[in-house]
């Protein structure tokens, strides 16, 4: 069955403090976030009516826009309300939870002070991520790496920020894959398109070191879990020449969820014990049946 395209649903939109028909949440052509990049978003889910870290995904939000230049003239706990009151006048209880956070019309240029800051709120059913999601996905390279720190705001969801995100996946599907890797500007390998990355060797994890990535929630969540189950875990600097020599590999995102990979451009993995312990502790963890 095809899903019908985004703006012709049924539904209501939380936007600037008053829910709209889905149909007519509407910005302007001349809005600031859409020429230059500025809008700030999240990605939460929601299990069985509850969003799972919702107050942290809000943190995060907030932080994004401040690492932007501007503040979201809503508190934390605001933003949790609208959050939940959207998801509630969905009827989903399983959904994808989109805040964002933008630049309107009131003035256009690059300047970008004298514009009113927006906030909406839309909630979607979305099932798995990746088709594959339990066969595990096929990963190749991406042309595009993760810029240094000193020439993006890297600790913000931003918009602009997923430009090469998505013009690297696109490039990746086109080939026959599911998604991409990318490497850092010095070579070491970072993230993919919308996910962190894991790899699993001798009962240990590794994971890149995140002083160029966005502060994942969903990472942070696996790592703990990965702890509770006994599983050390390596937050460090890997380099493409190491893949070879690990025996698991995953990804890991608030959409993505856990989800095993099985091959990087050629090197094959086989997703086990660590991949298979972990996708079922985060599954059980997001449903409140165990706890960290």
């Amino acid at each position: 069955m095809i899903e019908k395209p985004y703006h012709d649903r049924d539904g209501y939109i939380w936007m600037d403090g008053e829910f709209v028909d889905w149909r007519e949440t509407k910005v302007h052509i001349l809005t600031h976030s859409l020429h230059y990049g500025s809008a700030v978003f999240e990605g939460d889910r929601a299990y069985e009516g509850k969003i799972f870290r919702l107050t942290d995904h809000s943190k995060r939000l907030v932080n994004s826009a401040k690492h932007m230049g501007y503040d979201i003239p809503y508190t934390v706990e605001q933003i949790d309300k609208a959050c939940k009151d959207t998801l509630a006048k969905s009827g989903l209880g399983d959904a994808y939870v989109r805040p964002i956070a933008w630049r309107g019309s009131d003035m256009m240029g690059v300047a970008s002070k004298n514009n009113q800051i927006h906030l909406a709120v839309a909630v979607w059913h979305w099932g798995n991520y990746f088709s594959d999601k339990m066969k595990g996905i096929r990963l190749c390279w991406a042309d595009w790496k993760r810029p240094a720190p000193d020439t993006i705001p890297c600790k913000s969801k931003g918009a602009g920020l997923y430009m090469i995100c998505t013009m690297s996946k696109d490039a990746a599907m086109a080939k026959g894959y599911d998604d991409a890797l990318m490497v850092d500007y010095k070579g070491r390998v970072a993230e993919c398109t919308g996910a962190h990355i894991f790899f699993a060797r001798d009962g240990e994890l590794h994971t890149p070191t995140n002083d160029i990535l966005l502060e994942g929630i969903t990472h942070d969540t696996v790592a703990k879990l990965a702890e509770r189950r006994g599983y050390k875990v390596h937050k460090r600097d890997i380099y493409p020449s190491e893949l070879p020599y690990f025996s698991e590999c995953f990804v890991v995102g608030t959409a993505a969820e856990v989800t095993p990979v099985r091959e990087i451009e050629g090197i094959k993995y086989v997703p086990a014990e660590i991949c298979h312990a972990l996708a079922s502790d985060y599954d059980e963890l997001v449903r409140e049946k165990i706890s960290i």
